[in-house]
This record gives structure tokens, sequence and C-alpha cells, in this order.
């Protein structure tokens, strides 16, 4: 495990602009008024050769300004917990704050290194704003930059000496599973059940997660990156800017995952944006699992389950191949089946298939089923190959791709789900040109011919 380091303080002092300092990217969303970090955030850091991890925590306020202070508060409580070491940022343009001697007197009780770093202080003729701080009884303040990067380099020399060894994992085999769908169907609920724990904040205020959410667990022997993201609004209902980026980043996230749990309110039934939502998935080539939420409150008799899945089937056409389960992720009912279901759609989604096989389900598919002409000419299919995983995508080298028609495409990877047992992910199948042996071979008997005619006249 790398050590851990909670970057906290009160609402606006710039954590999330260190956050993303120190890691080298814009991860954290940043804007200029106060509470738009909620959750916790991780990211990675290397430093000196020493690799760490920092958490972005929301603004400490010992008062309930609004609904999620008392939430945001026990996340960074939660990260203190966690943390290996610990930088207060303080704010050093707005001076010292009642919010600051509370946070530091909780972070006094505790054992791991404490680093007081002043943000905002953008050179050296700004550190006469450290002396307002010095009333803290601390003994080492650090001036720093977030946002221009003055003094990080002299805070990071200091963290890394203090932190404890690194014992590395290998990550190559982490099962990245990003959690999708409309605010406040209950994304971030499902997280903290799996995780038994409050990792993310859960509110019936819709708009609650803002960023996308990491976190790594590991669930009977099994790796896994839990990514809960921002719920996805139809794009006329979305005004703030920072919801937007909220949005984007949720969608990012999609691109970078193995397998989108698409999370549906099945007691509001199944709407246009959660097929628009599952279509952004489908798109991006992801495996893909729909999690039919609060069942346990869906009013429903022997049929309910089956009507609701073929009307789901109907809806969204394009994942026809998509596995349904119902959950609460209230009640933690069948939640456990989700990883069973992950697994088996994981090990679909790494599926090779050696040439050979795969040349062999081409031939008895052309040869039970005849492709049609284009412009009075006979396709042929010379060979096949997979040239990538995640998900599995084949090439076919055929005489004419323009003519195979998208039928005849849809057929082909039929085929090769009903051999393979590739059922439960997307397969992709391109045609790239091959000019054919026979033509070749025509075209230049044609101009032997030629030649020869030359040289008897």
């Amino acid at each position: 495990m790398k050590p851990v380091v909670a970057i906290v303080g009160r609402p606006n002092a710039g954590k999330s602009t260190l956050f993303n300092r120190i890691t080298k990217t814009k991860d954290a969303l940043v804007d200029d008024f106060p509470g738009v970090t909620r959750d916790r955030h991780y990211g990675s850091v290397t430093w000196n050769e020493v690799e760490f991890s920092v958490i972005d925590t929301g603004g400490f306020s010992s008062k309930d300004g609004d609904d999620f202070s008392s939430l945001s508060r026990e996340q960074v409580h939660q990260a203190i917990s966690d943390a290996d070491a610990i930088i207060l940022l303080f704010d050093g343009k707005s001076g010292l704050s009642p919010f600051d001697s509370d946070l530091l007197e909780i972070l006094r009780t505790l054992s791991c290194p404490i680093f007081y770093a002043v943000n905002k202080i953008d050179g050296h003729e700004k550190e006469e704003n450290l002396n307002d701080f010095y009333r803290l009884g601390i003994d080492t303040l650090y001036p720093v930059s977030a946002e221009h990067g003055y003094g990080i380099p002299d805070l990071l020399d200091s963290l890394v000496n203090f932190l404890p060894t690194t014992i590395f994992e290998d990550a190559t085999d982490m099962i990245k599973i990003s959690v999708i769908g409309r605010p406040n169907v209950g994304k971030s609920s499902l997280i903290n059940r799996i995780l038994g724990e409050n990792r993310v904040i859960v509110s019936k205020t819709p708009g609650t997660t803002r960023d996308s959410i990491d976190t790594a667990c590991e669930i009977n022997g099994t790796s896994y990156l839990l990514i809960d993201t921002a719920g996805i609004r139809r794009k006329k209902q979305v005004y703030e800017k920072i919801e937007k980026i909220s949005i984007i980043k949720a969608l990012k996230s999609i691109e970078r995952c193995d397998i989108a749990l698409i999370v549906i309110d099945a007691h509001d039934g199944i709407t246009d944006q959660d097929v628009k939502i599952a279509g952004y998935a489908y798109e991006r080539g992801c495996g893909c699992i729909f999690l039919l939420n609060k069942w346990d409150i869906v009013e429903k008799d022997h049929n309910t389950l089956k009507q609701f899945i073929e009307k789901l089937r109907m809806e969204a056409k394009f994942l026809k191949f998509t596995p349904i389960l119902p959950i609460s992720a209230l009640t933690g009912k069948r939640v456990p089946k989700i990883f069973d279901m992950i697994n088996e759609v994981y090990n679909q989604y790494t599926t090779r298939i050696a040439t050979g096989p795969l040349n062999k389900i081409f031939d008895r598919a052309t040869s039970k089923t005849e492709p049609s002409l284009y412009h009075g000419r006979r396709l042929k299919f010379f060979y096949a190959t997979q040239i990538s995983d995640k998900p599995p995508t084949f090439i076919n080298f055929v005489n004419f791709p323009e003519g195979v028609h998208f039928s005849y495409q849809r057929y082909l990877i039929n085929q090769i789900r009903q051999e393979t047992g590739l059922d439960k992910i997307p397969v992709r199948l391109f045609f790239r040109k091959r000019n054919d042996p026979e033509n070749r071979i025509s075209r230049k008997k044609l101009s032997v011919k030629r030649r020869k005619k030359r040289k008897t006249k």
C-alpha cells in the first residue's frame, strides 16, 4: 500500500488547486465559490522517487451552513483517520479563521505528522501574511501558492521525508467499474453499501456528487476500482458551469472503465435519459450491467420483473446482450451478486480468440449463409483476426468492404457470439479492403495477352 496524505482546511482555502498541482492533473473540480468539493477525492503523486496517495477533502466548517456541511465534516474526519500524514492548508489571503483553530484542535490529538501550509502566498513579498498564523503556536509554516507553484517543492521535500515506506501492489489487474446513471438513482448509496462505509456523501438532493470519486477495494481476492460519478442530466437541464464540468468528468470515467454499472431507479421506471446514458456506455465499448435499484419499493407481482426487462430490452435494443439485475442499495438485497456478474462480464470482455479457430467460425458462417452480391460481384472473405480485447474487436479482410450490408455484419457478430459464448458484452467487427487474388491473376493474364498482341503486330 502507498502512504496516504490528506489535504484539509476550511472552505475555499485552495485544497483542490493544491491537489491538482501536486498530482499534475485537473481531476479535482475547482471554482471560486466555497463548497465545490464534498467527497474525498484520491490521486497519486511521485516526488523524489517516493510514491504516495493524496486525498482532497471538502471544506471543514464547524457550523451547518447548508445541507452538506455535516456530511462534508464526516468525510474530512474519515480522510484524517485514513491518513499517514496531513497537510493543513490555511488561506493566506483571507487570514486566520475560527474554523482554522477548530480544525487545528482536532489535528493536535493525532500522532501522525502534520504540515501547516499557508496558501495564496505568491512570492517572498507576500510572506509577511504568515505572521497572523504564528499566533496558533505553530513552529513551521510553509508559504505556498497552489495556483502558481510557489513553495510547493519545499513542502513536498519535507513531506516525503516523514512518510512510511511504500509497499507496492500491482494495479494492472484491477477491474475498473464506473457507476453511472441519472441524478438521485442511488449510485453513491450503492458504493457505500459495497464498501460498508460512508465513502461518498448521500443526499436526496440531486447533484450531490460532483466529482468522479475513485475507490480501490478487494472483494473475494479480486481488486476493483469503483468510480462514483455525477448524475448525468439532460443537456437542456444543466445550467451551472460546475455541473457541466461534473458531467464531462462522468463521461470521461466511462472511457476509462472496463465495466459500466448503469443504475436505473426502478421505482421511477425507464426514462429516455436512462437509455441515452446506456448509449454513452455502448458507444465507448465498455462492458455493461443494468442495475434496477430501489426494487424493494416497487409494487410487483409474479410478472413485474419480466415486463420490466422486456421493456428495457425494447428501449435499449443496442444493449440487448447486457445482464440485468434488480437490487436494493438501501437494504443490500442482491448487491453481493453484482460482483459475480462483473467477473463473468469481465472474463468475456478480455477474451482473445486465436486466428485459426476464428477463421473456422467465419468459414462456417459464410458457407451457411452467403453474403449478397455487390454490384453483381460476389463478396469474398479472405481471413479474419482479432486486433484487441476490451471489448473483443475483429477485422475481416474482404474484397469489397463497402459491400457488406450491416445486417450481414450483425449476422457474423451473432455467429461469433454463438460459437464463443461471448453473449454478455459488445463485440466489434470491422472490414478492411484486400484485393481478390483471382482478380490479380486475371489482370496479370490480360496484361500478358496484350503484350503478346503487341509483339505479333
